[in-house]
Parts: C-alpha cells; sequence; structure tokens
C-alpha cells in the first residue's frame, strides 16, 4: 500500500468522522466520530513514520493517541451516562440548563 493512499484513507476517515459530529445529535455518536478522527490522525503518524525506517516516533506517539483515546472514551461514556440519569436523554440539545 502506498504512502499516497493512506493518506487519502486518512483523510477520509477524518472527513467521515467529522460530518459525524456535525450532524448527529446523539451524545454516543458524536463520541464515535471523535474515535474515528482520532483513528485517522493515528493512521497518519503510523504513515509519517513508514517515511523513515528507522525511527519508531510515529508509533510512539500513535501509542499516546490510543492512550488518550481510551481515557477520553472512559470519562466521555460516565458523563453521557449521568446525563442520561438526570435528564432522561442523550441528546446534547436538549440539556438547556447545569444544576449542581
Amino acid at each position: 500500500m502506498s504512502l499516497q493512499s493512506i493518506y487519502i484513507l486518512s483523510a477520509l476517515l477524518f472527513s467521515i468522522g467529522l460530518v459525524i459530529v456535525l450532524v448527529k445529535r446523539n451524545a454516543i455518536l458524536v463520541l464515535m466520530g471523535i474515535e474515528l478522527m482520532l483513528n485517522a490522525a493515528n493512521l497518519n503518524l503510523i504513515a509519517f513514520n513508514k517515511t523513515v525506517p528507522a525511527s519508531l516516533d510515529g508509533q510512539v506517539f500513535a501509542l499516546f493517541v490510543m492512550v488518550i483515546a481510551v481515557c477520553e472514551t472512559a470519562v466521555g461514556l460516565a458523563i453521557i451516562l449521568q446525563v442520561y440519569r438526570h435528564y432522561h436523554t442523550s441528546v446534547p440539545d436538549e440539556i438547556n440548563e447545569l444544576k449542581g
């Protein structure tokens, strides 16, 4: 697989994730779109790592991005569950007040 096809795939994945974040109203789907965009960034990091064969910098950065994505998903899902318990909805537009 050539680098150009990897970059095109990464741009396509990022674009799909961005459309999901901008269009979908469900909080779970928004998180899935963000994860798709992070995976596109990981694909770019690995592709950039392919240009320098002796270096593992791209793979190390991709590993850090994966760890951050897992933490973001865990915290995001916990927040969504608490909001759902309180408001009985997972649509962010319907939540119009914040209480302590």
